[in-house]
C-alpha cells in the first residue's frame, strides 16, 4: 500500500521519499538514473543524488524504474506520440493539395473507387471515407527514424526532484496538507486524498478541515477504518452518504443513494444526532437539500433507532412535519419589504453568507444610512470570515466598477464558461473603497509573518488558487487567470487521446486574433499550413491512442493572441475517453528533435471537462512584444458533433475579451500586504541563495535553501491563502 502511494508524493511535492535498502556502491547507478531523468526534463537534487549513491546498485535501479514511470506520466511521455505527416513540422502539404491527393489515392483503391466516384458526381466528398485520410500511414519507429536528435538548450525545462523524509512521514505530511487545505480541491486531487486518508486515518490529522467536500472524503476513509467521524453540520452527514454511494460530495449533481450496511447506518445516525443535539438551529440547513434528505431517510431507517431522537428530527424537517426556518428565507422576507438593514443584521449570524451577499445588499439599499449599516455589519464580522471568501469578495469588488453595460463572464465549478451582458446597477464607489480597506486590513493581520521573503519575479502574476477546481491536474499548470512568461522561438501544442469504446475524433486547433479579438487566421485540419506554422495532420480514430500537434513560430504570428483549443468532432467526450491530455512545448529553432520531446514540455494538463470544446489557455503578446500565457481551464458546450474552430470563433473571442479584461488577485497582491506589514522582500536572481532560513515563493524550488526555509511553489500555492 505504501509503495503504491509513493507516486503521490512525487506528483504533488516533487519530492522522492528517502529510499532505503542495503548500503553499497550506488554512485554509478545513481548517475545513470539522473541522466535518464534529464532526458525527460527532470533531475535529482544534489542531496538526493548523494543519498542514492550510498545505497546498493540494485536498490537504486529499483527506485529509478518506479520513479521514471511516474515522471514520464507526469510529462506525457508514457505514450507514443506519432504524427500523420511523418516529417512534421517539415513537408506539411497545402490543405487543398493534400485533400486532392487523398481523393486520387481513393480512386486507385478498388474498395473505395466506386463510392468516391459517386461522391464526386454530387460535388461533395466526405474526407472520412477516403482510405488515406485520418489514419497513421507509418509506424512510430518509422517516424522516429525521420527526425534528428534534440539539441540540448539552456531553456529546456528541468524539474528538480528533492530528497524527502521517510515514506510514512511524507505521506502523512501530504495528507495533512491536502485535508487541511482552505480551498476546495480538484476532482483528481480529491481522489488522491481519498487514497491517502485511508492510509492516514488513524494518524496525525490537520487542526481543521474547513472545506466540506474534503471533510466528506476524509470521513469516508475514517468510517472504513473505524475512526470517529468529523462532523460540524447536518450537511456533512449528507455529503458523507453521497461519498459512500460514489456520488457527488459537492451536492451539485443528484446522487443515487445506495443501501447501507447496518453499522454504517448507525454511525451516520449517531453523528447526525450529536450535531443537532449540540446546535438545534442547524436543522434549518436541511431545507437546502430536502428531497435528498427524504431519500437518505429511506436508506437509514431512523425509526428503528429511538435512542437518537435528534437525528429523527432532521428527517421530520425534510418531510415538513417539523418547522425549522432557514436563514435564507428570513433574509428574503426582509428584502421583500425593503428592510436592507434588517437583512444585514440577520446575516451577521452567517458571516460568510453576509460577505457573499454584499453586492446585492448594497445595490438594493435605498438610503445612505442603509448602505452604511451594510458596510458596518461587514466590518464587524470580517474576523469570522474565511480567508478564501475574503479574497473572493476582494477580487469581486476590485472588478465591480461603476460603469454599466459591461460583459460578465460566468465559470461554473466544472469549468463551463459563458458570457452575458452585465445589467446590474453599480455598487457605489465609497462603499467599495471602505470594504476593500477593511478586507485588506483583515488579511494583512492574518498573513504569516516572515522575516525574509525570497520571491521569484515570475510567480508574482500567478493567480491565487481560491478553488482547486480552477486548476486542472498536470505538470506546470497554474490557476485560472494566472499570467506566466513564454520564452522561446517555437511554440508547439499537443493533444493526446485514447478512446474507450467508440470511434473518437479530437481536433487540435489554434485561433489567431488581433488586439480587438477579430480573427486573423487559424491552424487546424482545414488549414494545415500558414505563415505562422504547421498542423501535424488529422487523426480520426484512436483505439491505440492518437496525437496531434501544432507548431508555431512566435516571431511570425500575425495578431496579438493565440488561442489553442481541442474540439470534439465526434465520439466520446473528455470525461468518457480512457485518457486525454493537452500541453505545450517551447524550443529554439535549431533544436530539431522529435515532434514530442519531454524535456521541452512546459505544461501538460488533463482534459476532463463537461463541454465539447476545451480552452486550456491563451497566449497574449504584450506592448513590450513579449508573449505571455493566460491560463483559462475552460470548456464550451459546443455541439454534439462536428465542432470546428471556424464555428466557435465569435464565442471564443467574446469569452477571451471578458476574461482578459478581468483582474485576478495574484501572489503580487499578498506579497504587497506582507511588505506593508514589515516583511523584507528580496527578488531571487536565480543564482544567489541566502544562507539563513527564508520563506521562498516561486515557480520552482531552488537548490541550496536553508533546511528550515518555508517553500511555496505552484504545487502547494494554496498554503498562501490565509485561514
Amino acid at each position: 500500500m505504501v509503495h503504491r502511494l509513493q507516486p503521490l508524493v512525487i506528483r504533488h511535492a516533487h519530492r522522492l521519499p528517502a529510499p532505503t535498502g542495503p548500503v553499497g556502491e550506488g554512485a554509478v547507478a545513481a548517475r545513470q538514473f539522473d541522466a535518464a531523468l534529464m532526458s525527460v526534463g527532470f533531475k535529482l537534487s544534489a542531496e538526493l543524488l548523494e543519498h542514492l549513491s550510498r545505497l546498493s546498485g540494485p536498490t537504486v535501479v529499483d527506485t529509478a524504474v518506479a520513479t521514471l514511470s511516474t515522471v514520464r506520466e507526469m510529462v506525457g511521455d508514457h505514450v507514443r506520440h506519432n504524427v500523420y505527416f511523418v516529417d512534421f513540422p517539415a513537408n506539411v502539404p497545402d490543405t487543398f493539395d493534400f485533400w486532392m491527393a487523398c481523393i486520387a489515392d481513393a480512386l486507385t483503391d478498388g474498395a473505395s473507387r466506386a463510392s468516391t466516384l459517386e461522391q464526386l458526381s454530387t460535388g461533395v466528398v466526405n474526407l472520412l471515407t477516403l482510405p488515406a485520410y485520418g489514419n497513421y500511414r507509418h509506424t512510430y519507429d518509422e517516424m522516429l527514424a525521420r527526425h534528428d536528435e534534440l539539441v540540448a538548450a539552456a531553456g529546456d525545462r528541468m524539474t528538480v526532484l528533492h530528497l524527502g523524509g521517510a515514506t510514512d512521514d511524507e505521506l502523512t505530511a501530504l495528507y495533512v496538507a491536502l485535508a487541511g487545505s482552505g480551498t476546495p480541491l480538484g476532482e483528481d486531487v480529491l481522489r488522491d486524498l481519498q487514497d491517502l486518508a485511508g492510509h492516514c486515518a488513524n494518524g496525525p490529522q490537520p487542526d481543521r478541515i474547513p472545506v466540506r467536500e474534503t471533510r466528506a472524503v476524509v470521513n469516508q476513509a475514517r468510517l472504513g477504518t473505524g475512526a470517529g467521524l468529523l462532523l460540524d453540520t447536518v450537511t456533512d452527514v449528507l455529503r458523507l452518504a453521497c461519498a459512500l454511494s460514489g456520488g457527488d460530495v459537492t451536492l451539485q449533481e443528484p446522487t443515487r443513494l445506495r443501501a447501507l450496511p447496518r453499522a454504517v447506518r448507525r454511525a451516520l445516525l449517531a453523528g447526525l444526532d450529536a450535531v443537532v443535539a449540540e446546535a438545534p438551529a442547524k436543522l434549518a440547513d436541511v431545507h437546502a437539500h430536502r428531497e435528498m434528505w427524504k431519500r437518505l431517510g429511506e436508506r437509514l431507517h431512523p425509526h428503528e433507532y429511538p435512542q437518537w431522537p435528534h437525528a429523527a428530527d432532521v428527517f421530520a424537517v425534510a418531510r415538513g412535519q417539523k418547522e425549522a426556518r432557514p436563514l435564507d428565507g428570513r433574509v428574503e422576507e426582509l428584502l421583500g419589504v425593503s428592510d436592507t438593514t434588517g437583512a444585514a443584521e440577520l446575516l451577521k449570524a452567517a458571516p460568510g453568507k453576509l460577505f457573499r451577499s454584499l453586492d446585492r445588499l448594497l445595490r438594493t439599499a435605498l438610503t445612505q444610512g442603509e448602505r452604511d449599516a451594510v458596510v458596518a455589519a461587514a466590518e464587524q464580522v470580517a474576523p469570522a470570515v474565511s480567508g478564501r471568501v475574503l479574497l473572493s469578495v476582494r477580487e469581486h469588488l476590485h472588478n465591480r466598477g461603476e460603469e454599466t453595460g459591461e460583459r460578465r463572464v460566468f465559470v461554473n465549478r466544472l469549468g463551463r464558461a459563458w458570457v452575458t451582458d452585465d445589467t446590474r446597477p453599480p455598487v457605489p464607489a465609497s462603499e467599495r473603497t471602505r470594504l476593500v480597506a477593511a478586507i485588506d486590513a483583515e488579511l494583512r493581520g492574518r498573513l504569516a509573518t516572515a522575516e525574509h521573503l525570497l520571491i521569484d519575479p515570475d510567480v508574482l502574476d500567478v493567480a491565487l488558487p481560491l478553488s482547486g477546481k480552477a486548476t486542472t491536474s498536470g505538470l506546470g499548470v497554474l490557476p485560472r487567470g494566472s499570467v506566466s512568461p513564454v520564452d522561446g522561438e517555437l511554440l508547439r501544442f499537443f493533444v493526446y487521446w485514447k478512446q474507450t469504446e467508440r470511434t473518437t475524433d479530437y481536433d487540435l486547433s489554434a485561433l489567431l486574433l488581433n488586439a480587438e479579438y477579430a480573427t486573423v487566421s487559424w491552424l487546424s485540419y482545414t488549414n494545415l499550413r500558414a505563415a505562422e506554422g504547421e498542423h501535424s495532420g488529422d487523426i480520426t480514430d484512436a483505439p491505440e491512442g492518437a496525437s496531434e500537434f501544432i507548431n508555431l513560430r512566435l516571431g511570425a504570428v500575425r495578431g496579438s493572441c493565440v488561442v489553442p483549443q481541442v474540439n470534439i468532432f465526434s465520439g466520446e467526450g473528455f470525461e468518457e475517453v480512457e485518457e486525454s491530455f493537452f500541453g505545450f512545448m517551447l524550443r529554439e529553432s535549431e533544436q530539431k528533435g522529435r515532434p514530442f520531446e519531454p524535456r521541452t514540455v512546459r505544461m501538460k494538463s488533463e482534459l476532463r471537462g463537461p463541454g465539447r470544446v476545451a480552452l486550456p489557455l491563451a497566449f497574449l503578446r504584450g506592448p513590450d512584444g513579449r508573449w505571455r500565457a493566460k491560463w483559462l481551464h475552460l470548456y464550451l458546450k459546443g455541439t454534439p458533433t462536428s465542432n470546428r474552430v471556424e464555428g466557435n470563433r465569435v464565442t471564443v473571442a467574446a469569452l477571451l475579451r471578458g476574461i482578459v479584461g478581468r483582474d485576478q488577485l495574484t501572489v503580487r497582491y499578498l506579497t504587497g500586504l506582507m511588505a506593508d506589514g514589515g516583511t523584507t522582500i528580496t527578488e531571487w536572481d536565480g543564482t544567489t541563495v541566502p544562507a539563513g532560513p527564508v520563506t521562498y515563493i516561486g515557480l520552482n524550488r531552488p537548490e541550496g535553501l536553508h533546511p528550515e526555509s518555508r517553500i511555496v511553489t505552484p504545487e502547494n500555492l494554496r498554503d498562501l491563502i490565509p485561514a
